[in-house]
């Protein structure tokens, strides 16, 4: 198996491929169930069919990309991830995980080796939730778990549902509100997502991959409010004032506070409040804000710390509006649970790469990804981050592709094995 080489120049003309569609200055956008979406999982199916793997596509408009094994009944090995982006992001999240995948397959092919089990690449949908305020939904309808109400979510640029862009494309939301399920836990040995890592850490330690242990759910309130009294800037004393905008920064504060208890702590968790904003149509320099519009995201890998993080937030609700005289309302709480990845597949890549001189470090994924669906059914999974420069869902978004090359070889390492 030291014979395994991945092509760059492979992994390079798939993205190239995909950014000649998708460029949206600043940055590339393929929209969820939208046209980019649908033409970057054409590309990938068209790469697929090139390397002589047996194409799928189910109900949701997942696609699987099978490359049969010595046993075709074994339970397969999976490896893949999404190609929908954010606006104006980057063309390497997401779909680095599928080229990698691809490049790794293409890599077998190239050495004449056939795996003991089938080894399925897997291009799931909508997993930027920017889109429907809904988390992995393709992942989820794969394996017959997306409630039927996500199908009547709109998408956020256009407004209209989740099933009619579905049936737009020729896909069967029925189906899938019905709880048809593609996959089985059963019948999937193993899981495997490359990811460029979204944060500074293998970057700023020079090293080239890292090894996820645990992925943070969430808890989510994307449409929060608090509503004080308009007034005169100069008119009203401090204790007669029902101030939004300071309520809000009372409520920012104190679980600004409560997280660097929990980092204190050695307890993971981060909080964010992604948009803040006032009425345009009433805010004014001589006025008292009367109301503000928030949204709150709040993560960790620990169950506990979202369920403390969550009570302190009541808390501090409670307090601030009795202190502030104002009333917060938090809206649809929305969110994601924490997966655990496999402590043994962890550690087979970690033998593969000291094998192979590569080096790596364990690590936790603070952001969301499929592979906490395929976890949460209790398929042994695990991901693979790759280092990137400038960050995630932004414009500057890179990656070195030697280094999505080096994951990719240590994957097919690893299912190319016994």
């Amino acid at each position: 198996m030291t014979g395994l080489q991945v092509d760059q120049a492979f992994c390079e003309r798939l993205f190239a491929d995909l950014l000649s569609f998708s460029r949206d200055e600043p940055g590339v956008t393929r929209a969820a169930y939208g046209a980019g979406e649908e033409r970057a999982h054409a590309v990938m199916r068209d790469a697929g069919l090139a390397l002589g793997l047996r194409p799928e596509v189910d109900a949701a408009g997942n696609l699987f990309l099978t490359l049969p094994g010595r046993d075709p009944d074994l339970p397969c090995w999976m490896v893949g991830s999404h190609v929908d982006t954010v606006p104006h992001g980057g063309n390497f999240d997401g779909a680095a995980g599928v080229i990698g995948g691809l490049a790794a397959v293409a890599a077998l092919r190239q050495s004449g080796l056939v795996p003991a089990r089938p080894v399925t690449v897997a291009v799931f949908r909508a997993e930027e939730s920017v889109w429907f305020p809904a988390s992995y939904i393709g992942s989820r309808a794969a394996f017959g778990l997306l409630p039927a109400e996500v199908l009547d979510l709109p998408r956020a640029d256009s407004g209209r549902s989740l099933a009619a862009h579905m049936r737009d494309l020729g896909l069967r939301p029925e189906a899938v509100s019905g709880g048809a399920a593609h996959l089985s836990a059963d019948r999937i040995h193993g899981f495997l997502e490359m990811h460029i890592e979204q944060g500074p850490t293998l970057d700023a330690a020079e090293i080239p991959v890292g090894l996820v242990t645990a992925i943070s759910g969430s808890v989510r309130y994307r449409e929060a409010a608090c509503f004080g009294r308009y007034g005169h800037s100069g008119a009203v004393r401090r204790s007669e004032r029902s101030d939004a905008v300071f309520a809000l920064a009372d409520l920012i504060a104190g679980l600004d506070a409560v997280w660097g208890e929990l980092e204190a702590a050695d307890r993971p968790a981060t909080v964010t409040f992604g948009e803040v904003s006032t009425d345009p149509s009433l805010h004014a320099f001589a006025k008292i804000p009367g109301e503000v519009r928030f949204c709150l995201d709040m993560r960790s890998t620990e169950p506990a710390v979202l369920d403390a993080v969550e009570s302190a937030l009541a808390d501090l609700v409670a307090r601030i509006e009795a202190a502030r005289g104002v009333r917060f309302a938090l809206g649809a709480r929305t969110g994601s649970t924490p997966a655990r990845m496999s402590a043994g597949l962890v550690a087979a890549l970690g033998r593969h790469a000291d094998r192979l001189g590569l080096a790596y470090r364990t690590m936790i994924s603070g952001a969301g990804h499929d592979t906490a669906v395929l976890a949460g059914q209790g398929v042994p999974s695990t991901m693979v981050f790759v280092r990137n420069q400038n960050g995630s869902h932004n414009p500057d978004e890179a990656m070195r592709i030697e280094d999505l090359c080096a994951a990719a070889t240590l994957v097919a390492h690893l299912v190319a094995e016994a």
